[in-house]
């Protein structure tokens, strides 16, 4: 199954140097890795690239950084949500003069509107930009959920809206967006342990945290579903799915960037609040590691 985003969408994380700079050198690293490994798109600046403390100009150095990188190997969507409305236009705005080929837009957060706003914020974001957009709908994060009718309502409206992230967790929600929307929405995964799961119900891929280690396995994974191959597609899920728990034993990216440094592509710094694993998760998570993945990863 193909669409203009492909299968495996991989949230990029971050790298920083020990200043906590961006470590420009490991992202050559990094974009090249998982490019050769299985990655359709590269999402530069989503919640797991530490956006929250990015500053805009951050974001954008690092977007046209990837973009050159990757040399139109795989496509690029830049993370352009916000609460607020005009910070979100604004941001696409700027996704459209980088020439990405889409963006993600969160629901908004901490503020809270009610479905009504979000229609509001979502038809003005789509109004004032050409650019596909990718809705995200992450409840554990932003406090509140967007109803699948108002998603539908959204996709009706507004034709750029092409996609939908659903990290919600919630299997009824999905069905209930997939039954409301065109069989050509593109339906995510946002959450690696639900990818299998949401393909039976209409999902087509996933936006992927463990795909920064694991990319090939996951594309593997759903290849077999797609060719009818389900009793191998759930051997490939039930392999990696321990791995997928483990990567989110902390707050996310720590445990990703944490894997990336034992596999000695960038370092595991991360910004404050967020803060490293200690040693007793490290060792748990170089377990893991070793027993999925023990020919590909070299952990230290």
């Amino acid at each position: 199954m193909q669409n203009q985003f492909g299968q495996v969408i991989t949230a990029m994380v971050t790298p920083f140097k020990n200043d906590l700079s961006i470590d420009f050198e490991a992202t050559e690293k990094l974009v090249n890795h998982i490019i050769k490994t299985g990655t359709d798109t590269i999402c530069v600046a989503g919640t797991t690239g530490e956006s929250p403390t990015l500053t805009h100009e951050e974001e954008r150095e690092l977007c046209k950084f990837v973009q050159k990188i990757a040399n139109k190997k795989v496509k690029i969507i830049l993370g352009t949500g916000s609460n607020s409305t005009a910070t979100a236009i604004e941001s696409n705005k700027e996704a459209e003069k980088l020439g990405v080929d889409g963006v993600l837009s969160v629901v908004p957060y901490y503020n809270k509107p009610n479905q009504t706003g979000l229609l509001e914020h979502f038809s003005h974001i789509a109004k004032n930009t050409g650019l596909p957009i990718i809705l995200y709908n992450i409840p554990g994060r932003t406090g509140i959920n967007i109803e699948p009718q108002t998603v539908s309502e959204l996709v009706e409206k507004h034709k750029n809206i092409v996609g939908y992230k659903d990290a919600t967790g919630n299997l009824e929600n999905t069905s209930q967006v997939v039954q409301l929307t065109p069989k050509d929405f593109l339906m995510y995964s946002g959450d690696d342990s639900l990818t299998l799961p949401m393909l039976s119900i209409g999902a087509i891929g996933v936006i992927s945290v463990a795909s920064h280690i694991v990319g090939n396995e996951i594309k593997d994974m759903i290849n077999c579903f797609f060719a009818g191959k389900t009793d191998l597609a759930r051997e490939i899920h039930n392999k990696l799915f321990p791995l997928f728990k483990e990567l989110f034993k902390a707050p996310n990216p720590t445990c990703i960037k944490a894997a990336l440094e034992m596999k000695g592509i960038c370092k595991s710094n991360l910004r404050l609040p967020l803060v490293k694993l200690n040693e007793k998760q490290l060792n748990e998570l170089k377990q893991v590691l070793d027993k999925v993945c023990p020919k590909e990863l070299a952990t230290k």
